[in-house]
């Protein structure tokens, strides 16, 4: 069995992923929590910028924390295609569970349909994000572990949804996005603790790309993206700042 080493790099990548995962949250619920305090087109896409920040966090943490991932005994390549989708993926399911929540009427049933559904997305890209690994080697999953870690991941998502539609301060939303890079850390962490690789010593070239031809470039990218889009959020103001907005009350009450 090859030895597995999960942070190469020390406790960069383990805290720089978890500021990742963080940041998306923060983000995301935010963007939440102001498409619930909106409507029509102005709803739909604050819904859109939070699946794709929270998508974006995940996966960003993810990757950032397979920076630090090696085997000893065998290169490590990734599968562009598939790493891509692990992406797509992420963004996609996680956008079905925001918009379940900033459009369900029933907030039980919404919350339940909405952390399940995110609570897969999270997991799926995991997985699939693992499953664009390429080495020379077999590498297999403890079951046990493996069903833990969707369920961490199911539990942090319902979690988040639910801080989305309870919470309002941006101090308690701060709170609850540490809570939740806590959470799809620990996901990603004990994901790794159920990975076992058998290496397989071979002189033929691996398909794919190196982490630093691919993953470092497209994580420093996304993670842009986060920062990015943080500051653009920070500034707009909420709707009820907007100054052409007029309460109905008294559009009503106008001659």
């Amino acid at each position: 069995m090859g030895h597995l080493d999960h942070a190469t790099f020390g406790w960069l990548t383990p805290v720089l992923s978890y500021a990742m995962a963080s940041i998306g949250a923060a983000l995301g619920l935010r963007c939440t929590v102001r498409a619930l305090g909106t409507s029509g087109r102005s709803r739909r896409n604050w819904l859109l910028t939070a699946a794709s920040a929270i998508g974006t966090g995940i996966w960003t943490m993810h990757f950032v924390a397979m920076l630090g991932f090696g085997v000893t005994g065998t290169d490590i390549r990734y599968d562009v295609p598939l790493t891509l989708l692990s992406l797509l993926v992420a963004m996609a399911v996680v956008g079905a569970g925001v918009f379940t929540v900033g459009y369900g009427r029933d907030r039980t049933r919404t919350l339940l349909v909405g952390g399940l559904t995110t609570g897969i997305g999270v997991a799926s890209m995991h997985y699939l994000g693992m499953a664009a690994l390429r080495l020379h080697g077999t590498v297999t999953y403890d079951p046990l572990l493996v069903t833990v870690s969707v369920v961490i991941a199911v539990v942090a998502a319902t979690a988040a949804l639910w801080a989305a539609l309870n919470i309002r301060s941006p101090g308690a939303v701060a709170l609850a996005s540490l809570v939740m890079g806590a959470a799809v850390s620990s996901m990603h962490y004990t994901g790794m603790l159920a990975v076992a690789v058998r290496v397989e010593p071979s002189g033929t070239a691996l398909p794919g790309a190196t982490v630093m031809q691919f993953i470092f470039p497209l994580a420093v990218g996304l993670g842009s993206y986060l920062f990015l889009t943080s500051a653009f959020v920070a500034l707009s103001p909420a709707a009820r700042e907007h100054p052409d907005e007029v309460p109905a009350e008294r559009v009503t009450a106008a001659p």
